[in-house]
């Protein structure tokens, strides 16, 4: 009887691996775990360079995939007169603003959406 206990367990845990893996091939996943397609991203309009004379690099913390540097991305570029660019392999933020750099206020944006400016 206790062999029926361990197989059946062990038949129990395969079916969830094999759902699993088979739920993040057809919709995708992010790193996090959650099943979810790719968060779309915020795009700047303006994209002049000439027209954002301030730029700041920050390194993130916490980012391991492309999801993760494209929410990191958007909550930067919510944020008025600013236009970021995210590196995942960097683990780096890229950010030009068209008036001085409130660190605090990209500080706060890249915390909310999950992550640490280091």
């Amino acid at each position: 009887m206790p062999e029926f206990v361990v197989y059946a367990i062990l038949i129990a845990a395969l079916a969830a691996a094999v759902l699993m893996t088979r739920q993040r091939m057809t919709k995708g996943s992010e790193c996090c775990g959650d099943i979810a397609q790719a968060p779309k991203r915020v795009r700047v309009q303006d994209r002049d360079k000439s027209h954002y004379p301030h730029q700041v690099t920050l390194s993130i913390g916490g980012m391991s995939c492309e999801n993760c540097a494209i929410k990191v991305e958007n909550a930067l570029n919510e944020l008025p007169g600013t236009w970021a660019t995210v590196r995942i392999g960097d683990k780096q933020a890229v950010v030009r603003t068209k008036q001085e750099p409130d660190l605090d206020a990209m500080r706060t944006a890249v915390r909310a959406a999950g992550y640490i400016v280091l």
